[in-house]
């Protein structure tokens, strides 16, 4: 099976290497190549099979469906694994939207809720709720974009440490809570909740555009939507897209965090995962998934080189 490692195409120019994406910069544009690489433990720890055309399509079919809400940075979408983007001006401020009280990290909106934390955002969120409830309204949750951490500080606090004006503040807080109601829409219509996710921006001669992706099965939670009220009741955890399996797999078989290599992810569970991207990707679209043509490199290098860039 052809699985889509990495990129090294001289013709595109200069390559920043991401946890995903290959991005070629050609000056007033971007050149965004999803690839297979599945990150974890701030490492690459698999590669699963059609999950970077999974998460191109994914986003451009969102990026689409919400352009009349904020314009976004999507010129062409070259290839099933290619975005050709407008280069903006990235705002360094991650726009997190939340929708549902819950999650189990640090900066999970429950974890905080759990420590006594009420006023999220501006919002103040009464006392005796549980986890994996419905907010009363979707709260804007963001944190700053650093290089070393992001952090999440009030809106005053980014302020006056320069991360963003209080005029960029508003426009982007607007824009992404009227992009979750959009997403939240169009999810319900498909069977799923979209319970939260993150975006980013940047800004174009002052005009905001939404960059980066949207709405994919890693930059948001989904839910299934059929079974979300019985199992609330029952105080059980919601159906979910579930890729967590492998990650406990490296937690069982080594330490994923200080080990120099790695054991190869086992070739059942890879392509389990590959099986449930794919999954999310008729699911969320209600489109049938359309295998690209392999060889992959070939093919991409074709069709950039067809564009004229």
């Amino acid at each position: 099976m052809d699985i889509l490692r990495e990129t090294n195409f001289d013709f595109l120019g200069p390559k920043k290497t991401g946890k995903v994406r290959d991005v070629y910069d050609q000056g007033d544009k971007l050149i965004l190549i999803t690839t297979d690489r599945h990150s974890s433990f701030d490492r690459i720890i698999a590669h699963i099979p059609w999950k970077g055309q999974v998460l191109n399509q994914v986003s451009a079919w969102w990026f689409e469906r919400t352009k009349d809400i904020v314009p976004n940075h999507v010129r062409a979408v070259a290839d099933p694994n290619v975005t050709i983007a407008k280069k903006c001006a990235m705002v360094p401020v991650e726009a997190v939207v939340r929708g549902y009280l819950t999650g189990v990290t640090d900066t999970a909106i429950w974890t905080r809720y759990a420590k006594g934390q009420r006023d999220f955002g501006g919002i103040v969120l009464p006392n005796g709720m549980t986890k994996n409830q419905r907010l009363p309204q979707p709260i804007f949750d963001p944190t700053t974009k650093e290089a070393l951490h992001d952090r999440a500080l009030t809106p005053e606090q980014m302020m006056a440490e320069g991360f963003i004006t209080k005029e960029l503040f508003a426009r982007i807080k607007a824009a992404a809570l009227a992009l979750f109601a959009r997403g939240q829409e169009l999810a319900a219509r498909s069977g799923l909740i979209l319970v939260d996710t993150k975006y980013e921006f940047g800004t174009d001669g002052g005009a905001l555009v939404l960059i980066d992706e949207i709405h994919t099965p890693d930059s948001s939670r989904y839910w299934q939507r059929d079974s979300y009220d019985s199992r609330f009741a029952a105080a059980e955890e919601p159906a979910y897209f579930d890729k967590e399996f492998l990650r406990l797999w490296f937690v069982e078989h080594c330490d994923p965090y200080r080990d120099a290599a790695l054991p190869d992810a086992p070739p059942d569970l890879v392509q389990e995962l590959s099986r449930r991207y794919i999954r999310m990707y008729e699911q969320i679209t209600g489109q049938k998934f359309e295998y690209g043509e392999t060889p992959i490199l070939p093919r991409i290098a074709r069709n950039l080189r067809a564009c004229a860039l």
